[in-house]
């Protein structure tokens, strides 16, 4: 039986193999910074604008601002109860956020940080987009599963759209298209928005349960991270599944930078998998990244190709009177971006 010091320099030689590996990979990523920005609440998405240099953070009842050239905070937003998702049009000088527990949306000056309108949508609106195409917001409502349409300059909601199951992360091809997961069908739903119906429906076989997606517009690719640890890459042309990845356990997060195209998983065990492109339509696993435990979602700069991961430390989560696994607790002030680069 190994001893509680063995243990401890097992640990400590198993994650220096690791971080070496993750160092050493052919793609150059590796944690490059932590942004320690401490505070209270949970979090969920992170937005990045990269023209305006700002980096959203959904802190539980605000959004934490913070400028990405100084790593320093740059203004909040508070009364967002239930915050999950920030989108931006940068065109409109607006920004938008999906309060889950408030069951509304608010549309926020992007100079001033201060909301000046709010939007009733439908049960616990998680994931939130901007449509350039339509100068439409969408928010994917998981108790209601459906997504609440509305302009992004007057606020008018335009449609409530079913959508047939859960809805998880969205994206827009910026040409009239919308795609977003459903967790609980093992989909990808396909939303016209122009005339504002769904279109088709994509099987992922073998996915399980998808959360995080990236999108390549030009390749019109989606790939979706999946709770049963894969990477599907769904072609939406032919709507047929061309590969699948392994990737780490937990993911919640995922996306494709353009400038290099590279998808990434954010994995909650402390992992980000970078997936290239081997051969035309088929996918392989390029890097695995140590980052952080509980790093599960994530947002790209597309000017730096920086991704930045949310987590901090962990309590053990309390024993439960009904033996249900509870969640581990955040601990005060130990709230981190992880910025992995090259």
């Amino acid at each position: 039986m190994l001893t509680y010091a063995k243990k401890t320099l097992f640990t400590m030689i198993l994650m220096g193999l690791l971080l070496s590996d993750s160092s050493a990979g052919d793609t150059g990523y590796h944690v490059i910074n932590k942004l320690q920005l401490g505070g209270e609440g949970g979090w969920d998405y992170l937005t990045v604008d990269s023209a305006a240099r700002r980096l959203y953070i959904s802190r539980g009842t605000h959004v934490m601002v913070v400028d990405i050239d100084t790593n320093k905070p740059a203004g909040d937003i508070s009364d967002t109860p239930g915050v999950h998702g920030i989108a931006v049009a940068l065109e409109l000088n607006r920004g938008f956020i999906s309060n889950g527990k408030g069951n509304t949306a608010a549309i926020f000056d992007l100079k001033t940080l201060k909301i000046i309108a709010t939007v009733k949508t439908g049960e616990n609106p998680d994931a939130i987009l901007y449509d350039t195409a339509t100068k439409r917001v969408f928010t994917f409502n998981g108790r209601s599963k459906d997504a609440t349409v509305f302009s992004a300059v007057s606020g008018e909601v335009a449609a409530t759209i079913a959508l047939g199951g859960k809805p998880e992360f969205a994206a827009a091809d910026g040409a009239g298209k919308v795609y977003v997961n459903i967790e609980d069908t093992n989909e990808v739903v396909e939303i016209d928005s122009r005339k504002l119906s769904v279109t088709r429906r994509y099987a992922l076989n073998p996915c399980e349960e998808p959360t995080g997606m990236g999108f390549d517009p030009e390749h019109h690719h989606v790939f979706a991270g999946c709770h049963n640890k894969l990477m599907v890459i769904l072609d939406t042309t032919t709507g047929k599944v061309t590969s699948s990845v392994p990737i780490g356990e937990g993911v919640d997060g995922n996306g494709f930078d353009v400038g290099t195209g590279l998808a990434f998983s954010a994995n909650g065990d402390g992992t980000l998998t970078v997936v290239r492109e081997s051969s035309p339509g088929k996918f392989e696993v390029a890097d695995t990244v140590i980052t952080q435990q509980g790093a599960r979602t994530m947002a790209i700069d597309t000017k730096t190709h920086n991704i930045y991961l949310p987590t901090a430390q962990f309590a053990p989560a309390a024993a439960s009177s009904d033996g249900k696994k509870q969640r581990p607790v955040p601990v005060k002030d130990t709230f981190v971006v992880v910025v992995v680069g090259k």
